[in-house]
């Protein structure tokens, strides 16, 4: 599958790049050495070819079909502001999950729910998914908070750390 971009209101989700044009790993390497990211993510990125390889990465996953990942970009500058992506998609269930992480300069202005909510349409719309879960730390009140502005009904925990949230395409949030 190739990547796309998406308008994702006053932001725009793009790929991940590290090349002569754009280059997201400094942005990458910060955003993971922040205290709060190391909390809950379990992805450590401590060097530029940390990143390097981490971007490369989410280009593979995108080219097998097996995940959509965007960076959540400023679009004026393209700076960096965050990723978001639709992890173990399965066309033939009709199912992925969200993911979405923000860089802490740019916590607290909507950036995490207008990415997800941009790519729970391009889900339902664009890949004809029918269900998407959201699975965060049960001590990620901020993600709490993103599934439930995004329309994700609680759906209980998944091990005594995990907290599940659904989304299908019927649903209006």
């Amino acid at each position: 599958m190739d990547p796309v971009e998406i308008n994702a209101g006053g932001y725009y989700l793009r790929q991940l790049r590290a090349d002569d044009r754009m280059d997201d790993r400094p942005a990458l390497v910060a955003a993971f050495a922040d205290p709060e990211m190391r909390r809950f993510v379990t992805v450590s990125l401590g060097t530029l070819a940390d990143a390097g390889d981490y971007v490369a990465l989410r280009a593979a996953e995108w080219a097998r079909g097996r995940r959509c990942s965007w960076a959540v970009a400023e679009p004026t500058t393209g700076d960096l502001l965050g990723e978001v992506g639709l992890k173990d998609l399965d066309p033939g269930a009709g199912t992925a999950e969200a993911s979405v992480w923000v860089a802490p300069p740019a916590r607290g202005r909507g950036v995490a729910v207008a990415a997800v909510e941009a790519a729970l349409r391009f889900g339902f719309g664009g890949l004809g998914l029918r269900e998407v879960r959201y699975r965060h730390h049960r001590d990620n009140r901020a993600s709490a908070t993103v599934a439930a502005r995004c329309g994700f009904r609680h759906a209980g925990s998944a091990d005594p750390a995990d907290e599940v949230w659904l989304r299908t395409a019927d649903q209006v949030p």
